[in-house]
C-alpha cells in the first residue's frame, strides 16, 4: 500500500475499511466549508432584489440543490470522491433566468406574486437541464460540446463572471448596475459598502486565493465579520441600526422548503413569458453542459484520473432532474471541492455523503448565521468570485489566445451582457467560425514543393537518362498539399500556383499530392479549375497524386478532371511517369538535333560551322494547314525544313489558291527573300505537321559580320539551290513546249 489514505496503521490498529471512512469524512467536511459559503453567496445572488424577502427559500432550494447534487453524482460518479454542488457559472446563469422571470411577472402585474413562478421555473430549467444532459450522455453528443470555439467559451464564462461581480454589487446595495441607477452609487454610505466590499475581496486574493487552505476561506470570512462588529461597536452601531443602514442583512425567517408544484401556482404561472425566457433558458443548459465537461476534464487532469464523460453527464442529469423535482436549482461537479476532497484524504463515496448531510443540516442554522453578517463579507466574496473569473478569461487568456481570437471572446462578452446569452451565443459562434476561417485560410496548404531534378522516382536509370533529368528536371515541379481546402486556403494555393507558372517557365508537368490533405469543398475545387485553365494555357499537364475518393468527387462536380488532368494513384509512379515522358522527349529531339547537324554539316561541309548555323536559328512546329507565311510580307527569315512537308501557294480564280511547288524534308523556303529583302511573292503553308529552323534576318546580318566564312558558305548553297530550281524549272518549260 502506497497511497496514505488507504493504508494499513499497525500502531493504532485501525482497520482500512474504516480508516478509508475516515478520511472520506474528513474530505468531505472540509469540502462541505467551501459549499456552505458559496451556497450562502449564490442564494444571495440569486434572491436579490425585488426576490429578497424570500431569501429563506432561496436558501432552502440552495441547500437542497447541494445536498441532492452531492448525494446523486457522488454516488453514480466515475469518479467516486467528486463532490457537487451549485457552481459559480450556474449560479450567476440561474440568477438572471430567476430576474428575467420578476421582471415579466412584474411588467404584467405589479401585486402578482414572485415567489411560486420563480420556483416553478427554477425547478422547470433545472428538469428540463438534466434531461438534456441525460440525453447528451446516452446519444454520445456530450462530446460534441468540445467543438465550439475557444473563445465562444471563454467569452461565455467570462460574461458569467462579469455577472457575477455586477449581481454582488445589487447584493451590496440593493441596487442594479444600470445607467439610470449610477447617481444612487454617489450616495457616501453606498461608496462605503462598496469599498468594505473590494477591500474583503483584495484580502481573499492576497491570502486564500495563493493558499487555497481549506479552512483559510472561513477564517477569512469569520474575520470580516468579527471585524465588520467590532467597527460597529466603536462607532456605537447597534445591530438593529446596522440592519437599518443597510451594513447586514435582515434576519430571514427559518429556511422554509416549498415544492413549487401546486396545482393552483401552476395555473397561475406566467406561461405567456415562456417564450421571452428560452434564452436565458438555453444559457442555463449551455452553462451546466460545459461547466459539467470541462469540470470534469480539470479534475482529470489535477488528480492523474481518467473518467467518463457519457457517464457522468448521466449522472449529472440524473442528480439534476430529482433536484428540480424537489424545487432546487442546477449545478455539476465542483472542481475545487473535488481536489479538495482529494488532497484531504478522500478517495470513496463518503465523502459526498458527508458533503450532502452537512447541506441539509445548514437548513436549520444558516438563516440564523445570516442575520449577523454583514453584506461586504459575501458581496466581497462574489466580487472576489466574480473578478477571478473575468482575471482568467480576460487577462490570463490573453497569453494564449491569438489577439484576433482574444477580441473575439472580449465582444462576445461586451455582446452577452448587453443583450443577453442567446445573442452571445449566435453571434459568438459566427465570430468563432468567422476567426476560424480566417485563421485556417492563413495556414499553408502547401507543405512543401520539389522539382524533377532533385526528388526523383525510386526506378534506376542510366547514366544517360539520369543527365537528362539533371538537365531538364526542373520541367517537373510537385507540391505536397495538406489541411483541408476551402476557399481560402485554396485561392492561395492558386495564387501561389500562378506565382509558380510565372518564375518557371519551362514547367511542363505540374504534380498535387493529396496525402496530407484532410478534404475539399466546392469552392476549393473552383480554385483548382483555374489553375487547370492556367496551366492549359501555359501547355501544363497537371497530376493528382493520392487523390481520395470524395476529393475526387467535388473536383468532378467543378469540371476540373478531365483533358490535361491526370490521376495516378502513388507520388512514386506519378514522378516515374513525368520522368518518361521527359526522357522521351528528349531523346526525339536529340535525334532531332543529330539529324539537323547532319544535314548541315553536309551542305556546310564543317561540323563547326553546322553548330554555330544551328546556335542562330529558332525550332518552330507547325500544324497541318497552319501559315507559316503570307504573301505581301516582308521577307524576314528563310526556313529549314528538317521535318514534315509544306506547300508554296499563289492565288487563283474564285479567291482560291493553287499550290505551285511542295517541299519536304531536307530542304529550305525563303533563301531569295532573305538575301534579296524584297515582300513574300508567295503564301508558304503546312501540308502536315512539320518541325522548321528558322534563320532570321538578324542572325544572318550577324553571321555576316562575325563569320564572313560561314556567310560565304551559306551563299553559296543558295545559289546552288536556285540553280536546280531554275535547272527544274527549264526542264518543265521544255517539256511543255513539245
Amino acid at each position: 500500500m502506497t497511497d496514505p489514505a488507504i493504508g494499513f496503521d499497525s500502531v493504532t490498529r485501525v482497520s482500512p475499511s474504516v480508516k478509508r471512512a475516515l478520511n472520506d469524512m474528513l474530505g468531505g467536511g472540509a469540502a462541505s466549508i467551501l459549499t456552505v459559503t458559496f451556497g450562502l453567496s449564490y442564494a444571495l445572488l440569486i434572491f436579490a432584489g425585488p426576490l429578497s424577502p424570500y431569501l429563506s427559500y432561496g436558501i432552502a432550494a440552495t441547500f437542497i440543490s447541494s445536498a441532492v447534487l452531492a448525494l446523486v453524482i457522488g454516488l453514480g460518479s466515475s469518479l467516486p470522491f467528486i463532490i457537487a454542488a451549485p457552481d459559480s457559472s450556474t449560479a450567476a446563469v440561474t440568477g438572471i433566468l430567476a430576474a428575467s422571470v420578476v421582471e415579466r411577472v412584474q411588467a404584467a402585474n405589479p401585486s402578482a406574486p414572485l415567489l411560486s413562478p420563480v420556483l416553478i421555473t427554477l425547478g422547470l430549467s433545472t428538469v428540463l437541464t438534466g434531461v438534456v444532459l441525460c440525453g447528451l450522455g446516452l446519444t454520445r453528443m456530450g462530446r460534441a460540446i468540445r467543438y465550439v470555439p475557444y473563445p465562444v467559451v471563454g467569452g461565455f464564462l467570462g460574461a458569467t463572471g462579469l455577472l457575477i461581480a455586477l449581481g454582488a454589487v445589487r447584493v451590496i446595495t440593493n441596487t442594479p448596475v444600470q445607467l439610470t441607477t449610477l447617481p444612487r452609487f454617489a450616495n457616501g454610505t453606498t461608496l462605503l459598502e462598496l469599498g468594505a466590499a473590494c477591500a474583503m475581496a483584495l484580502v481573499l486574493y492576497l491570502t486564500w486565493h495563493r493558499s487555497r487552505n481549506p479552512f483559510g476561506l472561513p477564517i477569512i470570512l469569520v474575520g470580516g465579520v468579527m471585524t465588520a462588529h467590532l467597527a460597529f461597536w466603536i462607532a456605537g452601531v447597534s445591530l438593529d441600526e446596522a440592519h437599518t443602514m443597510g451594513w447586514t442583512f435582515q434576519p430571514p425567517p427559518q429556511a422554509a422548503f416549498m415544492l413549487p408544484w401546486h396545482t393552483d401556482d401552476l395555473a397561475r404561472y406566467p406561461w405567456f413569458a415562456v417564450p421571452d425566457l428560452l434564452g436565458n433558458l438555453v444559457a442555463v443548459i449551455f452553462v451546466t453542459a460545459s461547466s459539467t465537461l470541462f469540470n470534469t476534464t480539470g479534475i482529470e487532469v489535477a488528480v492523474h484520473r481518467e473518467a467518463n464523460l457519457e457517464r457522468e453527464l448521466n449522472v449529472t442529469g440524473a442528480a439534476n432532474i430529482l433536484t428540480g423535482v424537489l424545487g432546487g436549482y442546477c449545478g455539476c461537479s465542483s472542481v475545487s471541492r473535488s481536489i479538495l476532497n482529494f488532497s484531504s484524504g478522500g478517495r470513496g463515496r463518503m465523502s459526498g455523503l458527508t458533503a450532502s448531510a452537512l447541506s441539509l443540516l445548514m437548513l436549520a442554522i444558516a438563516p440564523e448565521l445570516l442575520g449577523f453578517i454583514p453584506k461586504f463579507v459575501l458581496g466581497g466574496l462574489l466580487l472576489y468570485l466574480g473578478a477571478d473569473q473575468l482575471h482568467k478569461w480576460i487577462i490570463e487568456s490573453r497569453k494564449r489566445l491569438s489577439k484576433l481570437e482574444y477580441l473575439s471572446l472580449v465582444a462576445i462578452i461586451v455582446i452577452i451582457v448587453a443583450w443577453g446569452f442567446v445573442p452571445g451565443i449566435l453571434i459568438g459562434v459566427i465570430i468563432g467560425c468567422a476567426t476560424f476561417a480566417f485563421s485556417a485560410a492563413r495556414v499553408e496548404s502547401i507543405k512543401y514543393s520539389f522539382d524533377g531534378a532533385e526528388y526523383r522516382s525510386s526506378l534506376d536509370r542510366s547514366r544517360d537518362d539520369q543527365e537528362v533529368l539533371l538537365a531538364h528536371g526542373g520541367k517537373i515541379q510537385g507540391l505536397n498539399l495538406q489541411s483541408y481546402l476551402f476557399f481560402g486556403s485554396a485561392n492561395r494555393l492558386y495564387q501561389h500556383v500562378k506565382q509558380l507558372l510565372h518564375e518557371r517557365p519551362e514547367c511542363r508537368y505540374l504534380l498535387f499530392d493529396f496525402k496530407l490533405v484532410t478534404g475539399v469543398d466546392s469552392s476549393a475545387a473552383y480554385s483548382f479549375a483555374q489553375i487547370k485553365r492556367s496551366a492549359a494555357d501555359l501547355g501544363v499537364e497537371l497530376i493528382l497524386v493520392h487523390l481520395s475518393a470524395a476529393a475526387e468527387k467535388v473536383l468532378r462536380s467543378s469540371d476540373f478532371i478531365g483533358e490535361g488532368v491526370t490521376i495516378i494513384g502513388e507520388l512514386d509512379h506519378a514522378l516515374e511517369w513525368c520522368e518518361n515522358e521527359l526522357i522521351a522527349q528528349h531523346q526525339g529531339l536529340t535525334r532531332e538535333e543529330a539529324s539537323l547537324h547532319d544535314w548541315f554539316a553536309g551542305i556546310l561541309g564543317s561540323e563547326d560551322d553546322a553548330d554555330e548555323l544551328i546556335r542562330r536559328c529558332q525550332r518552330i512546329e507547325v500544324e497541318a494547314g497552319e501559315i507559316i507565311v503570307q504573301a505581301g510580307d516582308p521577307a524576314d527569315s528563310m526556313h529549314f525544313i528538317l521535318d514534315g512537308r509544306v506547300g508554296i501557294m499563289v492565288p487563283a480564280d474564285d479567291d482560291r489558291t493553287t499550290r505551285v511547288r511542295s517541299l519536304g524534308r531536307y530542304t529550305t523556303i525563303g533563301e531569295m527573300g532573305l538575301v534579296s529583302q524584297t515582300p513574300r511573292s508567295a503564301t508558304i503553308q503546312a501540308e502536315v505537321d512539320s518541325v522548321l529552323y528558322v534563320l532570321n534576318t538578324h542572325q544572318f546580318a550577324a553571321i555576316r559580320e562575325e563569320d564572313p566564312a560561314l556567310s560565304h558558305k551559306l551563299l553559296t548553297y543558295f545559289v546552288s539551290v536556285m540553280a536546280e530550281r531554275l535547272t527544274f524549272a527549264n526542264r518543265t518549260i521544255a517539256v511543255l513546249r513539245r
